[in-house]
């Protein structure tokens, strides 16, 4: 197991990752990593990030990183559990350049509604955070899970009513 991974040692990832990719490309920060930098958590377990654009060389780097720095990297986002929202790229908020990289924050309702939909108690309460510090919006999240029933039939693990039924008491709850 590696150890987990703080304010600091995830701007160390990030630096070490843009010094090493062949070409600039773009960095979706997902989960913890996410919740550390916006304050709403400590320390995380893993990076979770999608690469969009892919920079050249971003799996050598992940690869040498993952060791060097002793963090674990995961290739995890929300479209990878839910629907893709429609507009995720202009509501990801933009974090910083690290040597050839853009990295944002994945869209915060998508993150909202993949957390809502797995359930865990950690996720719930990073959804709480997003809700209390404004980033999230209770009315704009739950349109936004209405733009998104269609293409549920695309992920057969998620069962649509139940899903509907979990982001309806988070709404509740945190309305």
């Amino acid at each position: 197991m590696r150890s987990p991974l703080d304010v600091n040692r995830l701007q160390a990832v990030l630096e070490a990752l843009g010094r090493r990719v062949r070409s600039d490309g773009g960095v979706y920060l997902t989960g913890g990593a996410t919740a550390l930098l916006r304050g709403w958590r400590a320390s995380t377990v893993d990076l979770d990030l999608r690469l969009d654009p892919e920079p050249a060389g971003a799996f050598e780097a992940i690869a040498a990183i993952k060791d060097e720095l002793d963090a674990n990297i995961e290739l995890a986002s929300p479209p990878d559990f839910i629907p893709e929202l429609p507009g995720w790229r202009d509501r990801s908020p933009w974090v910083g350049r690290f040597g050839r990289i853009d990295v944002y924050h994945y869209d915060l309702y998508a993150q909202a509604l993949s957390k809502i939909e797995r359930g865990h108690d950690r996720d719930l309460l990073d959804v709480g955070a997003m809700v209390q510090s404004g980033d999230v919006v209770i009315a704009r999240l739950q349109a936004l899970f209405e733009a998104i029933q269609p293409g549920l039939i695309r992920y057969p693990g998620i069962d649509a009513p139940t899903f509907r039924a979990k982001v309806a008491e988070a709404c509740d709850e945190l309305g």
